[in-house]
């Protein structure tokens, strides 16, 4: 019943709205931080945090926000991330997860990559349909958001030349060469822990599929720690 009880946490409103905040920096948020963004008090937005964290989908600590140390340094500041943990419910249970990886084990070890990669390309050209390749760095982030993914814009076009802190378009009228969309989620990141050559190749050619591989933007293999494998940048041979 945990995974009900923590999708059920999410019925309040301020408590979505919290959790949907936190989730979105990839960072430590504070609750001052926090209760501004919601628009609430930082008391009941407090009140909230810790509830998400009981639950299992926020964890905590505590830090010194001000970057400081030392005697003045002021006290550490209570601070909240998104857990890594996958959340699902299902009535009656159902295990979708064994499924997906003893597949991947089978096609690791019968040495499907290929076939694998060429499937998920197809899947990703079908989830497109008729629409053309994918037109630049807004559109992109548009429809990965749909499929599961959390992109963020990163490079030119964000205030520190680090990750958009709001996840949006860090340049509204379209960001330069440098500017790069990563994701903090990968749909299949279960399954990728344990089978990562496997699964980032699928995820690559899936997304070279429904984004296009002759238009504005471009997919390629970028692993980084906490976030999904692939991330997409302007073609090469884009002039726009």
């Amino acid at each position: 019943m945990e995974d009900i009880d923590a999708i059920a946490a999410l019925q309040d409103p301020v408590r979505r709205r919290l959790y949907e905040y936190v989730a979105a920096q990839g960072r430590e948020v504070g609750r001052n931080e926090a209760a501004e963004a919601a628009g609430v008090a930082r008391t009941l937005a407090a009140h909230h945090l810790d509830r998400l964290t009981e639950v299992g989908l926020l964890e905590s600590g505590s830090r010194r926000l001000t970057g400081r140390s030392g005697p003045g340094a002021g006290r550490p500041a209570k601070v909240y991330t998104r857990v890594r943990t996958e959340r699902s419910v299902s009535l009656p249970a159902r295990d979708y997860l064994t499924a997906a990886e003893l597949l991947a084990e089978a096609a690791e070890e019968a040495g499907l990559d290929a076939g694998l990669c060429a499937a998920a390309r197809r899947r990703g050209e079908v989830l497109r349909g008729s629409a053309a390749p994918c037109g630049g760095l807004d559109e992109a982030m548009e429809m990965l958001a749909a499929r599961g993914y959390e992109p963020h814009r990163e490079g030119v076009g964000t205030a520190d030349g680090a990750p958009g802190a709001d996840g949006a378009d860090g340049a509204a009228s379209g960001a330069g060469p440098s500017a790069v969309v990563r994701m903090r989620n990968c749909p299949f990141h279960a399954v990728a822990e344990r089978f990562p050559p496997l699964v980032c190749g699928m995820n690559l050619a899936l997304l070279e599929g429904l984004l296009g591989t002759d238009g504005a933007v471009r997919a390629r293999m970028d692993a980084r720690p906490g976030e999904c494998c692939v991330v997409v940048e302007p073609s090469k041979n884009n002039n726009h």
